[in-house]
């Protein structure tokens, strides 16, 4: 289902019809802040779940290398 030119025209059409030339603007602004905020907070918790990320190979590593520390020094 593919829309067309005609289509964006009837809808653009009925938007003026029901909100009025001057609302729409302030509506374009408000949709845009909007998806701008939603973009923000989805690259926040991108860069969150990175950060867990790396935090639990850090403690992994950290982990590893103390228990083959303790391994050598029993050993001896």
């Amino acid at each position: 289902m593919n829309i067309g030119g005609w289509e964006y025209l009837i809808i653009f059409l009925i938007i003026l019809l029901l909100f009025g030339a001057k609302k729409i603007p302030d509506l374009a602004r408000g949709l845009g802040q909007g998806i701008q905020e939603f973009r923000k907070a989805s690259d926040e918790v991108k860069r969150e779940i990175e950060q867990g990320k790396k935090d639990a190979e850090e403690a992994a590593s950290a982990t590893s290398s103390t228990s083959n520390d303790e391994k050598t020094t029993s050993s001896s």
